[in-house]
């Protein structure tokens, strides 16, 4: 079981800050969010998928997040909701909320800018010149931010993020350790044997309420800016190409690799270890399931998309992948043989 929050509530209290139906006892005391399984007399657990409604007549749950049509599943306490997995998160966020941001500037950090006395820095921090940094932001140990750099108020950068020149922050951002924003994009042109790097003078723009995940990179444009949407999620390990453009409240998940010039429409889901080819745009609502690979563009809004072969035993795989190599040779002998039965058929 996780750790018990400091922040207990009963469920009345919760029902009047997030809404929903409290049906039971409205003043059970609620310590902790836990799952059906693992719930004890004090956690609130929730059924979210339905496969788990057999699990409601175990649990030891203090109160159960339900959706009305399952509210009868239960006989104890419970909030009745549209959404019973958002609501958890809320529910989550309520009893175990941030840690309070350190304070002050330490004494190994440098900057070259003016910053609101509100802003906590912590050690070997570098921020250049002329960076304009809201109320409230908290640069944890170890990130650099460049010359010119804008980041909106109450965001958070934890440890050895780097911000490089010229790039935006919108607010209440959450950018995790290790994250690269604004680095050249993979720019080159070919001349002979060489590559001529070409100069990328674009920055990137991020959003408000975007949270970027660990280790990933965001390059900065060519020529445009490369330009995330407000409320986009992106998770950890993500490569994002230069002048891309996300699309507002798209979620991206770890491993995904977008090439460059990719325009993602508003509220995209890209499943985990997917790929996306340069220039490509996708429809708004576009759902990539994981590891797919997206060579063209989508056009048509709200479709779910997948690329990936069934797991299959070594054995049968080599014997497939061989058949795939002669699909060519195969499609034009099926054309072939329709020609000639189009032309028997013409004769007969």
């Amino acid at each position: 079981m996780i750790g018990q929050g400091e922040n207990s509530r009963s469920l009345a209290d919760i029902a009047a800050q997030l809404g929903g139906d409290v049906l039971g006892d409205g003043q059970t005391l609620i310590t902790q969010v836990a799952t059906l399984v693992s719930a004890g007399k004090s956690d609130i657990a929730f059924l979210a998928n339905r496969k788990y409604r057999s699990q409601l007549q175990a649990t030891r749950a203090a109160a159960v997040i339900l959706a009305p049509d399952a509210a009868d599943g239960f006989s104890g306490p419970r909030i009745v909701t549209e959404n019973p997995y958002a609501y958890y998160a809320r529910v989550a966020a309520l009893l175990n909320p941030a840690s309070a941001t350190f304070g002050g500037f330490h004494a190994s950090a440098t900057t070259e800018s003016e910053l609101p006395k509100s802003v906590s820095v912590g050690s070997h921090v570098c921020i250049g010149k002329n960076v304009i940094i809201g109320e409230g932001v908290s640069i944890h140990s170890g990130c650099v931010i460049g010359d010119g750099v804008t980041i909106g108020e109450g965001t958070v950068l934890y440890p050895n993020v780097t911000i490089y020149h010229g790039c935006r922050i919108g607010v209440r951002g959450i950018i995790h350790s290790g994250a690269v924003i604004g680095a050249d994009g993979f720019g080159f042109a070919p001349d002979g044997r060489e590559w001529v790097k070409i100069p990328q003078i674009g920055v990137v723009e991020i959003g408000n309420d975007v949270e970027i995940g660990a280790n990933t990179t965001i390059d900065r444009g060519a020529l445009d800016d490369t330009i995330v949407g407000d409320g986009c999620k992106i998770d950890n390990l993500v490569m994002i190409g230069h002048n891309c453009n996300i699309g507002p409240y798209s979620v991206i998940a770890g491993c995904t690799g977008m090439a460059g010039s990719t325009t993602l429409g508003e509220h995209c889901i890209l499943g985990g270890a997917s790929m996306i080819s340069g220039h490509l745009t996708l429809a708004p609502n576009t759902t990539i399931s994981g590891a797919s690979t997206v060579m063209r563009s989508i056009v048509e809004p709200g479709g779910v998309y997948a690329s990936v072969f069934p797991l299959d035993s070594y054995e049968h795989w080599m014997r497939n992948a061989s058949h795939i190599r002669r699909l060519s040779k195969l499609a034009e002998r099926v054309s072939d043989l329709e020609k000639q039965l189009k032309e028997k058929h013409t004769e007969g």
